[in-house]
């Protein structure tokens, strides 16, 4: 019902918009009210630029980013507002958040140079450092097809082609990497300069400073899994990649 400002809060505004609340007395406020009409419309645009998105991503479910949504929107109705445009700004607040829990949860694309940590976290086998560096293994072990689809199925990349693709291992087998399905992801041959070649060469590198004792075999796997961007950044001293390894 109406405050002592005689407008809805945003609170009777969302549980209005959400089907939540459908007293009387809001309906016929909102019938005479522009002001208050005018904030269930933008509630009720973002919902709808919301399902969009939705549809456009093919998000397994609405329910968390529009949970989400509606927390932001109440917690932000809950803080003092001294004016209007300070309101406005809550609301433009709040859409942002859904927009964020949207990107969360888009699968990778062409595009992504970086693997999704919920799918591929990295897995090492037990080896010894003598190990990794007595082998003459230099290049990964071919991914069987069947593994190949299952990794291009959990990342939502469909029809993809071998030429665009390497279904590559986060940690390289020559650092002491597995073949289990959770060091394995789609890494696009193209689509940004951080590619699969400029990967390949990384991992050359670590295995060189592993073998010469200058980088414990641990720490290597732990940085080429967490982030193998910023590795590369890191041991070759450059914030882009270097013109011999870019193919």
């Amino acid at each position: 019902m109406p405050g002592g400002n005689g407008h809805l809060s945003d609170e009777e505004v969302i549980r209005f918009a959400d089907r939540e609340l459908r007293a009387e007395g809001v309906r016929e406020h909102l019938s005479a009210c522009a002001e208050c009409t005018q904030r269930l419309r933008q509630f009720e645009d973002a919902a709808r630029e919301f399902a969009r998105l939705h549809r456009a991503t093919q998000v397994p479910s609405g329910d968390g980013p529009r949970a989400l949504f509606r927390a932001r929107l109440r917690e932000a109705s809950a803080a003092p507002a001294p004016n209007r445009s300070v309101r406005n700004f809550v609301y433009a607040a709040a859409v942002a958040a859904l927009a964020i829990g949207l990107w969360v949860a888009i699968p990778a694309n062409d595009t992504n140079p970086i693997p999704r940590p919920e799918l591929t976290p990295g897995a090492v086998r037990t080896v010894a450092v003598a190990d990794v560096c007595s082998s003459d293994q230099r290049s990964n072990a071919d991914v069987m097809p069947p593994v190949q689809r299952q990794v291009f199925a959990e990342y939502g990349v469909a029809n993809a082609r071998s030429t665009s693709y390497e279904v590559d291992y986060l940690i390289t087998p020559a650092l002491g990497g597995s073949n289990d399905i959770r060091n394995l992801w789609p890494q696009p041959y193209s689509g940004s300069v951080w590619n699969a070649y400029v990967k390949d060469a990384l991992e050359d590198h670590l295995r060189r400073l592993v073998c010469s004792g200058t980088l414990d075999l641990a720490t290597a796997q732990h940085e080429i899994a967490g982030n193998w961007i910023a590795a590369y950044k890191k041991y070759f001293h450059t914030d882009r990649p270097l013109p011999a390894h870019v193919r």
